[in-house]
């Protein structure tokens, strides 16, 4: 089984965060026709369903044009290899000679 980089957090934020705002919104809408925060509690969950159900599609499309923007990417580099030359470099090359100062 390989390992799965995605976390929770990242492949359920945009499902969660439609769902409550959606879910939530009749609420704040009750709080300023002043009427109890519960009432029509149908549009509640109808909101919190269609809010998740938009936030699979949100993400669904991300994921796919990332995919699509990465693929175009790696065959880029595969079609120019001679752009993308690694250069392997020892810390001795990087770093300049260090002459210390003594006695003043």
């Amino acid at each position: 089984m390989p390992y799965n980089k995605e976390s929770l957090y990242s492949k359920y934020f945009f499902p969660i965060g439609l769902g409550l705002t959606a879910g939530l919104s009749p609420a704040v809408s009750n709080y300023y026709l002043r009427r109890p925060l519960y009432a029509g509690i149908h549009r509640h969950l109808f909101g919190f369903i269609v809010g998740f159900v938009a936030g699979q599609y949100v993400e669904k499309y991300t994921q796919n044009r990332f995919a699509e923007r990465d693929a175009v990417i790696k065959h880029y580099i595969e079609l120019h290899p001679e752009d993308f030359v690694e250069n392997k470099r020892k810390y001795k090359e990087i770093f300049e000679e260090w002459y210390p100062v003594r006695g003043q």
